[in-house]
């Protein structure tokens, strides 16, 4: 009975210690709060987010990924939403169009046009400008006080919502 008791406590600790690792080494396994990235993840939604993503390569523009929010010094509060400029871009919201570089982006994921004229934001080289994909509810880089999230920030590239439904996300 020892023995078979022992063998249990030893399979839990071993799958305890395996599902840490993999959630701080791996993935990012984090709950969507609001509606800013409707209707690519709703409200409530969950989420998977690679950390490996960009062990290897750069974050690109028109990813969603989770990243700290720049203004909470703790690191503790996470964010999702779609990079819209990279290091060097110009970005600006004109007349309900998101320009980047002065080019008009298609963006078939927007819920409804954009509603105000921001920017020209000059993105730093290694900071990369943020939205969320329903412009109109999104808190996002046009009103943070740090406005570009900087590439260490980034935690991960988004890839699958696993409730309230499965969803690849690209």
């Amino acid at each position: 009975m020892k023995k078979e008791i022992l063998s249990w406590v030893k399979t839990i600790i071993l799958a305890v210690l395996l599902a840490f690792v993999v959630d701080t080494v791996f993935i990012v396994n984090a709950t969507v709060p609001t509606g800013s990235m409707e209707n690519t993840i709703m409200a409530g939604d969950r989420i998977l987010a690679l950390r490996t993503s960009y062990w290897f390569s750069d974050p690109e523009r028109g990813d969603v990924v989770v990243f700290e929010d720049p203004d909470d010094p703790t690191g503790k509060t996470l964010y999702v939403k779609r990079i819209i400029g990279v290091g060097g871009d110009t970005v600006e919201v004109k007349d309900g169009d998101v320009l980047v570089n002065g080019q008009v982006q298609d963006e078939p994921y927007i819920k409804e046009i954009t509603e105000g004229d921001f920017g020209p934001y000059h993105v730093p080289e290694g900071c990369y400008f943020m939205m969320g994909d329903n412009r109109n509810k999104s808190l996002d880089a046009r009103f943070w006080e740090n406005t570009y999230v900087e590439k260490d920030a980034i935690l991960g590239k988004v890839v699958l919502r696993y409730y309230k439904g499965f969803k690849i996300i690209d």
